[in-house]
C-alpha cells in the first residue's frame, strides 16, 4: 500500500462510527433496518443527506415539543450533515493534492460531524408517537443483562442524566460479547467502545430539551422514555444478531 492509498483508506475509516451501513436494502429492493443508518446515506452526487422524519414535527407532543423538533432536526442535525460534507470534501482535496498539513483538523471534523449525524439519525428512529413494546428477543436480552425492563429504564435514565455537559445516553450491543451495555458519550466523537453498536440513544445536549424543560434534564429523559420506539430498537438488535 502506497502513501496515497493509505491516507485514502484512513480518511474513509477516520469517522469510524458513521461509515457503517450494513445491508440497508433487501434483495428485492425493500428497505430493512441496518445497525445504524436505515435508508441511503448519500444522494446521487455522493453527498451525505439529512434523513426526513417518519412523523410530523408535532407528533411527539406533549413529550417533545414541535419547536424543539424543528430546530433540532432542521438546524442542529442539518448542521452536522453540512459539516460532514465539508470535511469529506476537504479530505478528498488533501488526497488529490497530497497535502496533509491540516489532516488532524479535518479528521476531528469527520469524527465530530459524522458521529453527530449517525447518532441523530438513530435518535429520530428511536422515537414514535405510537405505543410500542419490546420484542421478545429484546426483552430477553434486557432481562438477562439488566434484570428487568424497569431496571434497564432506571439505569439508562440515571446514566443519561449524569452525562457531564453535552452528550448521549446509549444502549449498545457489543458484537464481540453478545451483550447489551449502557454507555455515556460525553463527546460523541470520542465514543471508545468500538465493538458496541448503538441501538437506542437519548440526546442530552441542551438543544434537545432546553426550550421546554430548561435545566430539568431528568424530566425530559422521563418523557423521552414514554416515546421510545421499541419496535425500532428490537429490529436493530435482531439485525445485529442475524450477522453473528
Amino acid at each position: 500500500m502506497n502513501k496515497r492509498t493509505f491516507f485514502k483508506s484512513a480518511a474513509m475509516a477516520g469517522a469510524g462510527l458513521f461509515t457503517i451501513r450494513s445491508l440497508a436494502y433487501g434483495e428485492n429492493g425493500s428497505s430493512i433496518i441496518s445497525p445504524l443508518m436505515p435508508g441511503p446515506l448519500t444522494n446521487s452526487k455522493g453527498e451525505y443527506i439529512l434523513p426526513p422524519l417518519d412523523y410530523p414535527y408535532n407528533a411527539l407532543e406533549p413529550h417533545i415539543d414541535e419547536q424543539t423538533m424543528r430546530l433540532h432536526h432542521d438546524k442542529h442535525h442539518a448542521g452536522y450533515v453540512k459539516g460532514l460534507n465539508k470535511a469529506t470534501q476537504a479530505v478528498k482535496t488533501a488526497i488529490e493534492q497530497n497535502d496533509y498539513a491540516l489532516i488532524k483538523y479535518w479528521e476531528r471534523e469527520l469524527a465530530f460531524h459524522g458521529s453527530g449525524h449517525v447518532l441523530h439519525s438513530v435518535y429520530w428512529k428511536n422515537m414514535t408517537p405510537k405505543t410500542t413494546r419490546p420484542s421478545d428477543t429484546l426483552k430477553k436480552y434486557i432481562n438477562r443483562d439488566f434484570g428487568s425492563l424497569n431496571n434497564f429504564i432506571s439505569y439508562f435514565s440515571a446514566a443519561s442524566k449524569k452525562v457531564e455537559g453535552s452528550g448521549w445516553g446509549i444502549l449498545a450491543y457489543q458484537t464481540g460479547t453478545d451483550k447489551l451495555v449502557v454507555l455515556q458519550a460525553e463527546k460523541h466523537q470520542n465514543l471508545s467502545q468500538w465493538i458496541s453498536v448503538p441501538i437506542l440513544v437519548c440526546d442530552v445536549w441542551e438543544h434537545a430539551y432546553y426550550l421546554k424543560y430548561q435545566n430539568k434534564r431528568a424530566d425530559y429523559i422521563r418523557n423521552f422514555m414514554d416515546v421510545v420506539n421499541w419496535d425500532d430498537v428490537g429490529n436493530r438488535l435482531d439485525h445485529l444478531l442475524s450477522l453473528k
